[in-house]
């Protein structure tokens, strides 16, 4: 059983926290973008039911065991921005994985860097985790940027890793092991 989600994590500009109907707005704006809904479960349909239903397990990601889901929200205004996950299937190995997105409208704001940080600096306190893995395309320039800059190191490039659509895609494998001190 998984530790409970934290209510709020904060590295401004980002406070995590856990997701509310009234975020079905962002929701409903990312259903239309390019990538995000090729990449996660966020519905394609933008309808009302499908947004509800992204909503309801997102909230219960940790409960079901797959780990934690947090909108990426402003820390001041609090209005969604974004998603950041910490996914836990492998946890009893010792490893866990991230994955984020923020809004076009939303980005170039410092979002997903302060989220990413903050998400670290939380996933590294539970238990035995002796790695976090985050996996990224290497078009997605921006994105691996923020990996590094939060210490993530690239190890490699994993050919045909993901299914990105109706096509397998290389991803780059970055890693952040913590320091335990004891290691």
């Amino acid at each position: 059983m998984l530790p409970a989600q934290p209510d709020r994590l904060e590295h401004p500009p980002a406070a995590l926290r856990a997701w509310r109907d009234t975020d079905a707005r962002l929701i409903a704006l990312v259903a239309s973008d390019p990538l995000i809904p090729l990449i996660t479960s966020v519905p394609t349909s933008g309808q009302p039911s499908d947004i509800a239903s992204y909503l309801e397990r997102q909230r219960s990601r940790s409960a079901s065991g797959q780990g934690y889901s947090f909108a990426i929200a402003d820390v001041h205004t609090d209005e969604a921005v974004g998603n950041i996950g910490l996914w836990t299937r492998d946890l009893d190995r010792g490893r866990a994985s991230i994955g984020y997105w923020i809004a076009a409208p939303h980005r170039h704001h410092g979002y997903a860097a302060a989220a990413l940080q903050a998400l670290t600096r939380w996933a590294v306190t539970l238990g035995d985790l002796a790695r976090l893995e985050l996996f990224v395309e290497p078009w997605n320039e921006a994105s691996w940027r923020i990996a590094e800059g939060c210490g993530f190191m690239r190890e490699g490039l994993l050919r045909r890793w993901q299914k990105v659509g109706s096509e397998r895609r290389d991803m780059w494998v970055y890693s952040l092991i913590p320091d335990r001190g004891d290691d």
